[in-house]
């Protein structure tokens, strides 16, 4: 037996808009990868464009075959929307598997039902299972905990984000209209119904962009922030630019301005979290919120298959990325965005 072989990364949903872009990363830090996907033809394409990967079919509604796709991994991420319909069967070949799971779900609705259905279930599984570990739901979840620090509770966590524009996926698109009468916000200690309509815009100040008119809206933050961090409200934000996008029924998909696959859209991330008279911040900002997932994910998977984990001591079952990691550290060590707390 090799000792020194890599690790194999099972992505589930690999020819993706979010998903190329990890298959990418996880490669580049050296992970062997099982790619698998519904689509024959797109599955033949995604094969041929990566030779050093195995690849095959797979669906949700043949556990047969992810069982083949997981054999011999360590960890899989779970890229394939919609996640409603996949979550629930790719944790239940995680846990046949005996392996960790990893997805990227934005949707709001999804994230909370995976959590409310497994998290007490999965607590003893001895395996990591991480939903929502992307731009939404992951990102803003660590820089709050690197901004709570020592402090045990806080009175207020509000998020902000500004974006230079959205051009959504088609996922995306299909994800706000399931989600839609669904979303609900964090207020008096627990998730109440979101109400309808945009309230009036209040004022932000982002680090290096300055003052910016923002709109409430609930975002999957609202439920990985409450699942360990103490506080009796968490407010998230978005600047008036890509509401619109998103709102347009015209608006294109990404267009790709590198070689990297990465779109011209810029990102700030702005997390404030009060206590008292006190303020503490933490900022992420950098390009493309779907690319940036990406090096989110290929962290986690080194960090949980090399044993970084558990800072305070939890190590197993369904948890939000700043239960079981170094936030702080974790966020430092990603070259895709600039990092900073104030």
């Amino acid at each position: 037996m090799n000792t020194n072989a890599p690790h194999t990364a099972a992505v589930f949903g690999s020819y993706g808009h979010t998903a190329r872009f990890i298959i990418d990363e996880l490669h580049r830090r050296g992970f062997a990868l099982a790619l698998g996907g519904r689509d024959p033809e797109k599955m033949r394409a995604l094969a041929d464009a990566h030779p050093h990967a195995r690849t095959q079919v797979v669906s949700v509604d043949d556990p047969a075959s992810l069982d083949v796709l997981l054999k011999g991994a360590s960890v899989v991420v779970n890229s394939a929307g919609p996640f409603g319909d996949t979550t629930g069967p790719v944790i239940a070949a995680a846990l046949r598997a005996g392996i960790h799971y990893i997805d990227i779900t934005g949707e709001q609705p999804v994230t909370r039902q995976t959590f409310e259905t497994y998290r007490d279930r999965l607590a003893g599984s001895g395996r990591l299972f991480l939903p929502a570990l992307g731009f939404f739901g992951g990102l803003p979840d660590l820089l709050a905990t690197a901004a709570m620090g020592d402090w045990a509770a806080a009175d207020d966590i509000a998020i902000a984000f500004a974006l230079s524009s959205w051009h959504p996926t088609e996922g995306t698109r299909k994800a706000g209209v399931r989600s839609a009468g669904k979303r609900v916000t964090f207020t008096g200690g627990r998730l109440v119904p979101a109400g309808g309509g945009r309230a009036d815009p209040v004022d932000w100040d982002f680090p290096g962009l300055g003052t910016r008119p923002v709109h409430g809206m609930a975002t999957a933050d609202h439920i990985t922030l409450s699942q360990h961090l103490k506080t009796p409200r968490i407010r998230t934000f978005m600047n008036e630019a890509p509401l619109s996008d998103l709102g347009a029924a015209d608006t294109p998909p990404p267009v790709a301005v590198s070689r990297d696959g990465r779109s011209a859209q810029t990102f700030v991330v702005d997390v404030v979290v009060r206590r008292g008279e006190e303020e503490r911040a933490a900022s992420a900002s950098g390009r493309d919120i779907y690319a940036v997932t990406a090096p989110l994910v290929a962290e986690a998977v080194a960090r949980i298959l090399d044993g970084r984990t558990a800072p305070n001591g939890v190590a197993t079952g369904m948890r939000a990325a700043g239960e079981v990691f170094d936030a702080d550290g974790f966020l430092s060590g990603l070259d895709a965005i600039r990092y900073a707390r104030r």
